[in-house]
C-alpha cells in the first residue's frame, strides 16, 4: 500500500511533496522533464535555472509545515 502525500507544491517544473510520518515532516524535491520518447519524468538533478524556484518551493514548504505545526498546538 502507497502512502499518500500530505501536500504538493509546484512552481514551474520543480515540485515539493511533503510526507508527514506521525507528526515529522520530511520534503522530497524534484524537476518534471520529458524524456526522448516525450514522457514526463522526475528528477532530483537541478540545473542553475531551476535554484531560484527550488528554494522557492523549500520555502513554501517549511511554510506549509510551519503552519501544520502550529495548528496542531
Amino acid at each position: 500500500m502507497t502512502k499518500t502525500p500530505a501536500h504538493k507544491l509546484r512552481l514551474g517544473l520543480i515540485t515539493a511533496t511533503i510526507w508527514d510520518n506521525d507528526g515529522f515532516h520530511s520534503v522530497d524535491l524534484s524537476r518534471a522533464y520529458k524524456n526522448a520518447e516525450g514522457q514526463w519524468q522526475n528528477t532530483t538533478s537541478f540545473a542553475q535555472s531551476d535554484l531560484l524556484n527550488l528554494a522557492k518551493c523549500a520555502e513554501r514548504a517549511e511554510i506549509w509545515i510551519a503552519r501544520q505545526a502550529n495548528a496542531d498546538r
